[in-house]
Formats: structure tokens, C-alpha cells, sequence
């Protein structure tokens, strides 16, 4: 029988730690840097001496510091696994109240096709390919590294994502035409014995690379953009182009609608755009109505 009294913070780190390498959750490391903030706090703390008072001044000093609310969201929600899981084992039979803050996580961002041509240029030679893959696929950084040989069937022109590295789970098509080919091509002819990846470094996988993308975009006139805003352009570029919504879904590999319709937001320019043809078939109508006036109606009645 487990005493509450005895059970620790950093007992229930390490719970949850272990349930993420039990479930072979790809997030493992991030979870560890979310819980670093944690530990510095609460570190040496008792399960039962984390009151939500004591959360509540947490929150504040994390945003103090700078941190923002989709940060210490995600803080707070390891927070609430780690106390899920004691529950469950029946180390404990209650839990503070966590909160949960409020976020906006819309972003306003992202790359026009002229835009896009001249940060690629500014890029590292290595990185060039699968940035445009990216751009032209709207799959996610973590895909394309993990993106091996055996995923793609050059003669078929078809790449078939393996379920173990998709964020959701599932597995998904994505044929190959055009430019897309083409990098394929390119990669394939620049084969290294040294890994099984699509795409690499000399034979080494690729990094971070948002320090380079960074640069690349400052000297492209468009600094603030993210790696994850070509997921969103590609969404947005698929739907201007006319594929189906369903379609769009499936070869970006977007599970729910909330989250798909987040990278449609309508940009300033494409308002303006609909706010013009909106005056433009306007002016193409009729000039002449075919209403009669209300008082040349009820002259006729009258009569």
C-alpha cells in the first residue's frame, strides 16, 4: 500500500518518463526538456505539496520569464500525465486543479511562391531538396528526415509513409510527379552507403537546420518565418489549386478538420483579392433594374 505522503515529484518524472519509452512515443525528448522547468521548480517537492496555488505561481514566474502560454500549456500538461499516472498506479487518490491557458495559435505567416524560390536559393546546397519537399509535399520536418529507401518506389512513382513514423499513426501515399519526381531523382543518384535515408548530410542525418533557415529567410526579406509554415503553404497552396479538401487531408496526413482548416487562414492579400473580384462582378450586372418601383405598383392597383 503506497503512503501519499511518501510519493514524490521526481517519483512521478520518472513514471512518466518510463510510460513514454514503454509506449515508444517519439516525443520522449521533448517531454524531457518540457520537464526541466518542472524539476527546477519542484524538483524536490511531495506529490501532495504541489497545490495549485503553488502551480498558479508557477505559471506566473514562467511568464514572467517570457515563456509563452502554448509553452507552459504544454509544461502543465506533462504535469497532469505525471498525476494521471499516479491515479491509475494508486499512489494517489486525488490531484490539484492544473489550469489551462489560453493560447493563439494561428499563425498569420506564410511563403508566396516567389518568396519561397528565393529562400531556397540562400540555402545550403544539402538542404535545398528536402526544404522543397517539404514545401511541395506539406509533410512534417520529422517525415522527411525519417524518410528511408524502402518507403519509395522510384518505378511506380510512389512513396508509401510508414504508420511508425507518421506523428498520427497513420501511413499515407504520396505519388510522385513533377518536381516531386524529380528530387527523388536527385536523391537517388546521391545515394551514401553510410544510411538508408532519403535525404542526408554526407551520410549523416539531418539536423536542426533553423539557424540556416533563419538566414536564408532574413536575406530573403521575409525573417519570422518558421520551418512548419511550409506545412501550412502547402496545405494552402493544394486548396487554391483546386484539390479536394479529403485529397488535401490525405497527402498532408491531417487526421481532423480544426486542425486543417488552422493552416487555411485567409491572408490580408487574399481578402483583398476576393474584396476586388467581388466589385468586379458587381460592375459586369445588369445597370437596369426589372423591380418595378413600389409606388408605380400600387399606381397600377389603383387603377
Amino acid at each position: 500500500m503506497w503512503r501519499e505522503d511518501r510519493v514524490t515529484f521526481s517519483e512521478m518524472r520518472e513514471d512518466l518518463i518510463q510510460d513514454y519509452r514503454s509506449n515508444g512515443k517519439r516525443t520522449l525528448s521533448t517531454m524531457e526538456y518540457l520537464l526541466t522547468h518542472l524539476s527546477a521548480v519542484f524538483g524536490m517537492d511531495r506529490a501532495i505539496d504541489l497545490t495549485t496555488d503553488r502551480i498558479n505561481g508557477y505559471v506566473a514566474n514562467r511568464q514572467k520569464e517570457g515563456a509563452s502560454n502554448a509553452t507552459v500549456n504544454r509544461e502543465l500538461a506533462a504535469l497532469k500525465r505525471m498525476f494521471s499516472l499516479a491515479n491509475k498506479a494508486e499512489k494517489l487518490t486525488a490531484r490539484p486543479y492544473i489550469p489551462t491557458l489560453e493560447e493563439n495559435n494561428a499563425r498569420q505567416g506564410f511563403l508566396d511562391h516567389g518568396s519561397f524560390l528565393l529562400m531556397k536559393t540562400n540555402l545550403a546546397e544539402y538542404l535545398r531538396d528536402p526544404v522543397q519537399f517539404l514545401y511541395l509535399s506539406g509533410w512534417r520536418v520529422s517525415e522527411m528526415r525519417a524518410l528511408e529507401w524502402s518507403d519509395v518506389d522510384v518505378e511506380g512513382k510512389v512513396i508509401r509513409l510508414r504508420p511508425e513514423i507518421s506523428k498520427n499513426k497513420d501511413g499515407r501515399v504520396l505519388p510522385l510527379m513533377g518536381e516531386l519526381f524529380d528530387i527523388i531523382e536527385r536523391a537517388q543518384r546521391q545515394q551514401h552507403p553510410g544510411t538508408t535515408r532519403v535525404f542526408h548530410r554526407a551520410g549523416k542525418p539531418i539536423g536542426d537546420f533553423r539557424k540556416a533557415w533563419n538566414t536564408a529567410c532574413s536575406r530573403a526579406g521575409i525573417s519570422g518565418m518558421i520551418v512548419h509554415d511550409l506545412r501550412r503553404t502547402a496545405v494552402r497552396n493544394m486548396v487554391r489549386a483546386g484539390i479536394p479538401e479529403k485529397a488535401a487531408m490525405n497527402l498532408s496526413g491531417h487526421k481532423t478538420r480544426d486542425v486543417f482548416d488552422r493552416y487555411t487562414i485567409v491572408s490580408e492579400n487574399d481578402l483583398a483579392q476576393y474584396s476586388v473580384r467581388l466589385q468586379t462582378h458587381l460592375q459586369r450586372q445588369p445597370k437596369k433594374t426589372n423591380v418595378s418601383r413600389l409606388s408605380d405598383v400600387r399606381g397600377r392597383k389603383a387603377v
